[in-house]
């Protein structure tokens, strides 16, 4: 039985027949900006067992580093899988996969850049960049200047920033619903929410493209048009991915939501609070 997987739109889908091989949780600042979220977490495959069910042409790529791209869905923004022309591999976000893989717990890799307000709470296997042997780490410079009185954040290429001065209100919430799974191609979601009059865009505001999920009364996902790297929704307020931070907030992860729709083959380790689908309050 194949898996198969896609986009938050719908846009992209593709089926594995192959041997799935589990890969990491990456929580290098590159993954981070690109899905929005605490870390990416991938799956590997033979290029022989990967087919494109469609929108292979719907995707754009961005070059995050020499002779690497990381693809997205042009219309919704997700993450998409990537196969590199070098190797007989493709790279799967596991956030896109509509089916239990089975995998077994994922090691850690660039813990040495994860972000602050995040903690690993498994006891998994965890490496400050790649493990020996697996090549080399490509710094990724932050692109906003930092001030002692806003949080900032931006895109992966620079073209987008924003800001929301402190004290930030927090909490960070982590959503496992099945929208933020594929919109961030990743385990969960991780948002900030602030009022309207405490953001504000630095520059890149025209680059934002913003894909609302037809059925869903407010649900929606921004991404920068040229790099694909996920940035704060405006709605009644700002969705803020936290994965596109700079700075550490001051404020932490406070519970778990929608946990009955959560990834299948993803343990939530910590001691926050959970709830089935939204917070009571």
């Amino acid at each position: 039985m194949p898996l198969t997987g896609s986009c938050l739109c719908g846009d992209v889908r593709f089926e594995i027949q192959g041997e799935l091989e589990p890969l990491c949780h990456c929580h290098c600042s590159m993954c981070r900006k690109s899905h929005g979220a605490a870390f990416a977490s991938f799956v590997g495959t033979g290029k022989s067992g990967f087919r494109w069910l469609r929108g292979a042409d719907a995707t754009k790529r961005y070059a995050s580093s020499p002779g690497a791209f990381r693809p997205f869905c042009g219309r919704c923004g997700s993450i998409v899988p990537a196969a590199p022309e070098s190797m007989d591999r493709v790279f799967v976000p596991a956030g896109l996969l509509a089916e239990d893989p089975r995998l077994a717990p994922l090691p850690h890799f660039f813990v040495a850049s994860k972000a602050p307000w995040y903690t690993i709470p498994d006891s998994q296997p965890q490496f400050d960049e790649y493990p020996s042997g697996m090549g080399e780490g490509v710094p990724s410079p932050r692109k906003t200047e930092p001030t002692p009185e806003a949080v900032r954040g931006g895109c992966l290429c620079g073209a987008v920033a924003w800001e929301t001065p402190r004290p930030v209100a927090g909490p960070i919430f982590l959503c496992h619903c099945n929208r933020c799974r594929r919109a961030r191609a990743a385990a969960h979601g991780a948002n900030l929410f602030v009022e309207l009059e405490r953001f504000r865009w630095l520059r890149g505001a025209e680059r934002v493209e913003r894909y609302k999920v037809p059925e869903a009364e407010r649900f929606a996902q921004a991404f920068c048009r040229d790099c694909g790297s996920k940035v704060p929704s405006l709605g009644r307020r700002a969705v803020i991915p936290a994965g596109s931070l700079d700075d550490d907030p001051g404020v932490r992860p406070a519970m778990h939501v929608y946990v009955a729709s959560k990834a299948p083959w993803f343990e939530i380790c910590d001691d926050l609070p959970r709830y089935p689908e939204q917070a009571p309050s």
